[in-house]
């Protein structure tokens, strides 16, 4: 039978996945950029004209992601640069839809959420999975970091909800998204619960968990922190993140094995 054009055109336009296999060094790197992302967007918020923090974080984030989308392949470095870019501009975005446009946020969650759903509906309409290991066409690369980029702005307004809004402060607040990161996981072990839903579910939390510790660890004292301050957190946590990318660079440890891929395709989603 012939094949539809729609489908041979994206089996033409097919990329090496450009994203890593899911492993403990992803959740332990995607939840340092998280809490990095969060204190360096208030450092540079509070600590240069937030204007110039803004235009710094948006141009910031144009480079990572045309070192992304150039890439031929998926690149330890370019990939987390990315998501690093993503988070910091990410909370940029959330902080000014609150602060700057007076937006609460409880409003901001749930305009972000729509957005995240909206996006997630399209994805799957248009190519019939949100796998992760389907990252092989230019068109679902866009749609993951659509997605991406929603996480993390609706992620960033969660957290400060929680943490002010309903007033549980940092700590309650990441102890909370601990919860619910880890829930998933023990729902698709025991419960057989969809993995690509349980992978998106705790990704999005991953957000407010990783924003959650690096506010209680950077806020004053008088609003629920440690008074460790920003710039501190934001050294650490980029030290360790330079630290596991590295090691992931060199020894290839989340790169993406191309059977493994396929089998995945094949079960949950079309090709």
């Amino acid at each position: 039978m012939t094949q539809p054009y729609s489908a041979t055109r994206n089996r033409t336009r097919n990329l090496v996945s450009k994203v890593p296999q899911i492993t403990i060094y992803f959740w332990v790197v995607k939840l340092l950029t998280t809490a990095m992302g969060e204190s360096t967007s208030d450092y540079l918020v509070y600590h240069i004209n937030p204007y110039v923090a803004v235009i710094l974080g948006f141009i910031g984030f144009v480079v990572a992601l045309a070192l992304q989308f150039t890439a031929k392949k998926y690149i330890a470095w370019v990939y987390w640069l990315f998501v690093v870019m993503v988070a910091i501009f990410g909370t940029m975005v959330a902080d000014v839809t609150h602060i700057v446009l007076g937006v609460p946020y409880y409003a901001s969650t749930i305009a972000f959420a729509i957005i995240l759903t909206l996006v997630f509906t399209t994805w799957y309409k248009v190519e019939g999975t949100l796998s992760i290991h389907s990252i092989t066409t230019r068109r679902r690369e866009v749609f993951y970091w659509a997605a991406v980029l929603a996480t993390f702005a609706m992620g960033t307004a969660t957290g400060d909800m929680t943490a002010m809004t309903f007033h549980l402060g940092y700590l309650p607040s990441g102890i909370l998204f601990i919860v619910l990161f880890l829930l998933p996981g023990v729902g698709y072990i025991l419960f057989r619960l969809n993995p690509i839903f349980a992978f998106w579910f705790s990704y999005v939390m991953t957000r407010p968990l990783g924003a959650s510790f690096a506010d209680w660890f950077g806020k004053p004292k008088n609003i629920t922190g440690l008074g460790y301050g920003d710039g501190i957190v934001t050294a650490v946590f980029t030290v360790l993140i330079v630290i596991f990318v590295g090691y992931l660079t060199v020894s290839k440890r989340d790169v993406q094995r191309e059977g493994a891929r396929r089998g995945y395709r094949n079960e949950f989603g079309r090709s």
